[in-house]
């Protein structure tokens, strides 16, 4: 039997329960990023006609959702992917659409809170950092192979680094005499690099190992390829619900909701339209929903989800 690491709580679990409860009908569910199975399983329970379609590209949480679903195992459908490829998925399922989506983008909590895995530099282990562990890119091939171009880059793009350029060349003139082998040694020299953050920011290491988890895992290119198979696979009338965890993230979604939202694309300042474009969705809810103050003492995780949801017209 898979043992849970620890009691998970998935965040804004109200909010999400209620927002995509109120479709009508809700029949088919596609979870594109299972986890533990936590906002499903309370779908689940509230919805007897409910069927669940679970999607994830780590194999442990899927066995972890198996357990945590299996008083629902005969409404249940656990598949080892990846959320972009849902159309294909759920085609090999025999759905050809599906009345909800929902996507809790980013990594779990057991993923973080086991060392192997790499994630948290909180915890000294490997520098891995893959959710799907069948695949080849590692953080520590990212960290001492990729060219300091490239890793500055990352450090810029997707960690948001300001001195992203002096980490990338110091990383590289350190690997030149001994590679790194793991996340305590990892985060110990950037913070000898950069400094500690001060009082109130986040902790630099925490920055630099989301840049290299975000490259590993491709995880924006992921989330873009994900957002356009989800509107496509929705029925009419079908609600996406998606929870992001910091602003690059919350950015994609954010952008791609709006633009499917309008009717005109076209720079500002046109005399007319010449797009073509047409809204293919409606926000049922202007903005963005987080948590209350009472989840936000039970979970601190809570603190930066953001949650936002489109219907497709």
């Amino acid at each position: 039997m898979t043992e849970l690491i620890a009691p998970h709580i998935p965040v804004l679990a109200r909010q999400v329960t209620e927002y995509l409860g109120a479709v009508a009908p809700l029949r088919r569910l596609l979870d594109g990023t299972l986890g533990n199975g936590g906002h499903s399983k309370m779908l689940l329970a509230r919805h007897p006609e409910l069927e669940l379609l679970g999607i994830d590209r780590d194999p442990d949480a899927l066995a972890r959702a198996k357990e945590n679903l299996c008083d629902f195992a005969d409404r249940c459908t656990l598949l080892h992917g990846e959320y972009a490829d849902m159309a294909k998925l759920a085609a090999a399922h025999g759905w050809d659409s599906a009345d909800a989506i929902l996507l809790d983008i980013g990594v779990s909590s057991p993923q973080l809170d086991e060392a192997k895995r790499g994630f948290s530099w909180r915890h000294d282990g490997p520098l891995d950092m893959r959710m799907n562990r069948e695949q080849e890119l590692t953080a520590s091939r990212v960290v001492n192979f990729y060219s300091e171009e490239d890793l500055a880059r990352i450090f810029r793009d997707y960690g948001e680094l300001p001195q992203a350029r002096k980490l990338a060349r110091a990383l590289t003139a350190r690997r030149a005499e001994k590679p790194f082998a793991g996340t305590a040694e990892l985060a110990d020299f950037c913070e000898t690099v950069l400094g500690r953050s001060r009082p109130g920011k986040l902790p630099l290491p925490t920055l630099v190992f989301q840049a290299l988890r975000i490259e590993v895992n491709s995880e924006l290119e992921q989330l873009r390829e994900g957002l356009r198979a989800a509107l496509a696979l929705l029925r009419p009338g079908g609600r996406l619900a998606v929870i992001t965890f910091h602003s690059l993230e919350d950015r994609i979604v954010k952008r791609f909701m709006h633009e499917a939202a309008r009717e005109c694309v076209c720079p500002p300042g046109l005399p007319v339209c010449v797009c073509g474009h047409h809204a293919e969705a409606v926000l049922p809810v202007r903005g963005v929903i987080t948590a209350e103050e009472a989840e936000l003492a039970a979970n601190r995780r809570a603190a930066s989800a953001k949650l936002r949801m489109m219907d497709k017209l």
